[in-house]
């Protein structure tokens, strides 16, 4: 299989696994009530909302203080991990790069057995 076809394949299991991941962490997100990449697209938009709203000064940027003021829980929880270059504040870009890194953990290595059928 190619490695664009094998891309091609990963996509919508990254994209189910990204919606149990914005389900589970508890953010603002009815996912129940949607399905496929549309409910996805809706958890993105909500947590970028969700930002927006604690980001009180309006640079682009929150530190662990508007994401706790402004009850962005996600964040406030995993903004250590978020915050890779440890600069005391997060922006979005580094809020979905954090969630992506975490789908991509639990992704199996390719090649792996994990979730072949037997």
């Amino acid at each position: 299989m190619t490695g664009l076809a094998s891309q091609e394949i990963a996509m919508p299991r990254l994209a189910l696994v990204f919606g149990l991941v914005l389900l589970a962490t508890g953010l603002p997100v009815c996912l129940h009530a949607q399905t496929g990449l549309n409910g996805i697209v809706r958890g993105v938009t909500d947590l970028d909302k969700s930002f927006d709203a604690a980001d009180r000064n309006h640079d682009g940027k929150l530190s662990k203080a508007e994401a706790q003021a402004g009850s962005v829980a996600f964040i406030t929880t995993h903004f250590d991990a978020i915050d890779v270059h440890h600069t005391g504040f997060v922006t979005k870009a580094d809020v979905h790069a954090y969630i992506a890194h975490m789908l991509m953990r639990s992704q199996p290595a390719p090649g792996s057995s994990a979730g072949k059928p037997r």
